[in-house]
């Protein structure tokens, strides 16, 4: 395994193999497994048309020769940032056909984050899009390049001539001259047991975490998906979430449509009137969004123009959907079961199943996809709970990390002695065996099911020089779910308004979600009996203001 990465222990490993949860294929097997047996299925269909499980297969050889090409090698690890186009899953496999491992990062990353995971991994090649919802990728991949000197290589998306970039449409084309791919890339074909990639996960620390997924533990995730929601080939998700995050890419997503021999459509963005028309024209069955998605669906005047009947389900995850837009959900799209997909990056997958009791789907957030998923509900001594009690949820199985990426402090921190990961997810079992969940014992505030570490943002506006003290909170709105609110105090004679903090905070070149959207300046912050800065209080505070305003959304205040 990856050097750096913490592998399952041998006996479970055995246990695994044994059981039939894992089995010793990897990601490149099954792709070609389905080009053998059904060239001409689609797999991968956008607004440019289809592209059938041979094709895809035969442009994955041909970039990954050109990969080989640049110097890239097994086990070399580079960050892919591709938007919601058919590129990505094209690329996805080249890369995997040759063993070299993508950190799987998000469109709305930028030079700070980015620069961290080359840092981190000395990631040698960053592939990039070089225009994306209004900003130019090409200068940060420059400067990511300058400061890395282990980041060697630059591809981007579409064609071009600067000097030092490859150009992605130059090798999309089977024609072009190449050498025999299928020789070649025997010699480099991936352990099963190996890293496939890495996940991203938002932590509480203001360092984000890398998740590595191998072959055998992804392919379990997605196979159990399967099952749990009975897809077949006639399954279609539609990839509407950024297709890098966990739940588009194979929990189910991507990944869980391959194993099933369906097909996934693309989504460019998710704006309402994308979504629909995609919805529209390539007749997915699944879809998957976040709450915050769905409330956007639902208001949009754009819902009646297009015809959505040919989905199925329509799944939410990244944050809790609460009843009443699981109710709202099924009046507006009777044709279309709701459902729950209440995971994390880390391993373990909840969703509701489709014959679940309609009381369950409303009240629960569903259950372990997989028998060999072990939870427990545990108390702040780790001693497990009752049925009904709260408390935090841990969990190992097939396809759960033991670790994460070079972290081993944090590891110690993040999984109990015998190998249970400590989700930071506060949650009850129902008694008819479903999850319910309660919050987050972490300090994360999940936006629309992004998270943001409050630290981070915290010592970011502590280096502000008006800034003496600075506390971030999640304050409750009605769409994202929750909003970042910032409640600082300052230097003596200072003033500050939410927009100069805004301004302060996008010269650090983080991901734009991240910036606070509401600014309160206080005398001083509330003390709790250890001494800490209490957010219960600050909590309390901004949610209580909220409704005196007779507002249930944050807005930005200067």
């Amino acid at each position: 395994m990856l050097e750096h990465c913490t592998p399952w222990p041998e006996s479970f490993a055995t246990q695994y193999l044994r059981q039939g949860y894992w089995k010793t294929e990897s990601l490149v097997d099954v792709l070609e497994a389905r080009a053998g047996a059904a060239p001409d299925r689609v797999f991968v269909s956008d607004l440019r048309g289809n592209l059938n499980y041979g094709k895809i297969d035969r442009l994955a050889n041909h970039i990954a020769m050109h990969l080989l090409g640049l110097g890239l090698k097994r086990r070399d690890i580079v960050l892919l940032q591709f938007p919601n186009v058919r590129e990505f899953v094209i690329v996805f496999f080249a890369l995997q056909k040759i063993g070299v491992i993508p950190v799987m990062c998000l469109p709305h990353h930028r030079a700070r984050e980015l620069s961290y995971f080359a840092e981190l991994t000395g990631a040698s090649a960053y592939l990039f899009p070089q225009q994306h919802r209004n900003f130019d990728y090409l200068p940060m991949a420059r400067e990511l390049q300058a400061a890395n000197p282990n980041l060697r290589h630059l591809v981007a998306l579409g064609d071009g001539t600067e000097p030092g970039i490859a150009y992605l449409d130059e090798w999309m084309t089977e024609d072009a001259p190449v050498r025999e791919p299928t020789r070649e890339l025997a010699a480099h074909r991936p352990d099963p047991f190996e890293v496939a990639f890495m996940l991203l996960s938002g932590g509480t620390t203001g360092v984000p975490k890398l998740i590595p997924r191998t072959h055998v533990d992804y392919l379990c995730n997605a196979s159990e998906c399967v099952r749990a929601l009975r897809w077949d080939a006639n399954t279609a998700f539609l990839v509407a979430l950024p297709a890098a995050h966990n739940f588009p890419l194979g929990a189910p997503g991507m990944l869980a449509a391959l194993v099933a021999g369906g097909r996934v459509a693309m989504s460019a963005s998710t704006e309402a009137e994308t979504i629909f028309e995609a919805v529209e024209r390539q007749q997915p069955t699944f879809l998957g969004v976040t709450p915050a998605l769905l409330i956007s669906l639902l208001n949009s005047p754009l819902r009646e123009k297009y015809r959505l009947d040919s989905l199925r389900h329509i799944y939410a995850g990244g944050q809790k959907m609460l009843p009443e837009l699981v109710e709202q959900t099924r009046k507006a799209w009777p044709f279309a079961s709701p459902g729950h997909a209440f995971g994390m990056a880390e391993g373990l997958t909840n969703l509701s199943r489709p014959d679940d009791p309609w009381c369950d789907i409303v009240e629960t957030q569903g259950r372990p996809v997989s028998a060999a998923d072990e939870i427990r509900i545990v108390g702040d001594s780790d001693e497990s709970l009752p049925v009904g009690a709260v408390g935090e949820l841990i969990t190992r199985g097939p396809y759960t990390i033991r670790g994460y990426y070079k972290s081993d402090t944090y590891n110690r921190q993040a999984f109990t002695g015998d190998g249970f990961y400590r989700t930071g997810d506060m949650v009850r079992l129902h008694p008819r065996g479903n999850l319910v969940v309660e919050g987050r014992k972490k300090d994360v505030i999940n936006r629309g099911g992004e998270k943001i570490s409050a630290e981070e943002i915290e010592n970011l506006i502590l280096g502000h020089e008006k800034v003496h003290m600075a506390a971030v909170v999640a304050m409750p709105d009605a769409v994202m779910g929750e909003r970042s609110c910032a409640f600082v105090t300052l230097r003596s004679g200072k003033s500050l308004t939410l927009t100069e903090l805004t301004a302060y905070l996008e010269k650090k070149q983080i991901a734009k979600f991240k910036l606070p959207e509401r600014l309160e300046v206080v005398d001083s912050l509330p003390l709790s009996g250890m001494g800490k800065v209490s957010k219960k209080d600050l909590r309390e505070v901004i949610a209580a203001k909220l409704e005196s305003e007779g507002m249930r959304a944050g807005s930005c205040r200067n």
